[in-house]
């Protein structure tokens, strides 16, 4: 592996990281809060049986991002998450912080598609089982 490579390799694997922080520590300090966060995401329209699936999701997927394992078709799973969070939560544009909550979670997906077109990188658990 030559430093060019060396660097893209540590810079992906940074970035993958980077981008999932959000994500697990939502979903562990959604499981401190669990009632009040039913609460909000009824009030939301959501159903809040989907709360322990939803700590999982992101506790789970930032997991494997982190990891570099099944890393394409997580990115794909988290791109669809993050809009679907921004429309579902963040649609009152009146409200500066929940317009920028919105760009955020756009961002996010814009990251994760391109994730999912990119890949993890060499420092993956994903590189590791193609090479083998």
């Amino acid at each position: 592996m030559n430093m060019n490579t060396s660097l893209q390799s540590t810079a992906t694997a940074i970035a993958r990281t980077l981008m999932v922080v959000v994500f697990l520590l939502s979903g562990l300090s959604k499981i401190g809060s669990t009632d009040a966060i039913a609460g909000y995401m009824e009030v939301m329209g959501v159903p809040s049986l989907l709360l322990w699936p939803t700590i999982a999701f992101e506790i789970g997927s930032a997991a494997l991002i982190v990891l570099g394992f099944h890393t394409r078709i997580t990115a794909i799973l988290l791109a669809g998450f993050s809009l679907v969070t921004a429309i579902v939560f963040h649609h009152q544009f009146s409200d500066q912080t929940q317009l920028i909550m919105f760009l955020k979670n756009i961002a996010m997906t814009g990251g994760f598609l391109l994730l999912a077109c990119t890949g993890p990188g060499l420092l993956s658990i994903d590189a590791r089982r193609s090479a083998a």
